[in-house]
């Protein structure tokens, strides 16, 4: 593994609720600049905010990835589905990405949309959990694939069940030295309110 430079971009990635804002909660207690915005506030699905950044949103919408030399030694979150935007010329990546279980995933994104009021066919979930599948394969195969791509991968129950050892794992991946029980105190398990068994 490369060491980290002080020009690598920090993404934290993984497919939406998979546990992405955790781990920026945790590297926010951990010191590191995070590059966010408050245009998407805190609500009942994440209690603690989503610590998003609006301009992220146009990656492969829009050719202009300017924000991105801001980004440069900060932590900014780019959901999996992006990441294949990302320009590999330039810049280089150092990516935590978010593993959970995807019938949490997919638990967690229902009650997203009935507490939002929106429609929820269950008889879609099947072909959602097959899309994903492929997703992550896809994505792995890119971040493994790519040169200017670091990855370390990271699961949601042992973030939840294990915070301290998974903060040394961070800081171990980043190359800092922190207090990892500050880091662990941003983990809140109460918030894991989907859970599939095993």
């Amino acid at each position: 593994m490369k060491p980290r430079s002080e020009d690598d971009v920090i993404v934290v990635s993984g497919l939406p609720r998979s546990g992405t804002s955790m781990m920026m909660r945790m590297l926010d207690a951990a010191g590191l600049p995070i590059l966010t915005d408050s245009v998407r506030t805190a609500d009942e699905d994440n209690p603690k905010g989503y610590w998003e950044f609006e301009p992220v949103k146009d990656l492969g919408e829009s050719d202009d990835t300017s924000w991105l030399a801001d980004a440069r030694g900060k932590v900014v979150k780019i959901v999996s589905p992006l990441i294949a935007h990302l320009p590999t010329e330039g810049y280089t990546y150092r990516v935590l990405f978010m593993r959970r279980h995807l019938k949490e995933i997919l638990a967690s994104q229902a009650k997203m949309l009935e507490r939002r009021g929106e429609p929820h066919d269950p008889a879609e979930d099947d072909a959602m959990f097959r899309y994903y599948v492929r997703h992550i394969d896809d994505v792995q195969d890119l971040l493994h694939g790519t040169d200017c791509f670091e990855t370390e991968y990271f699961f949601f129950r042992e973030m939840i069940g294990e915070p301290e050892a998974q903060a040394r794992r961070v800081m171990e991946f980043l190359g800092i030295e922190v207090d990892a029980p500050a880091m662990a105190g941003a983990v809140d398990g109460s918030l894991w309110r989907n859970r599939a068994d095993g």
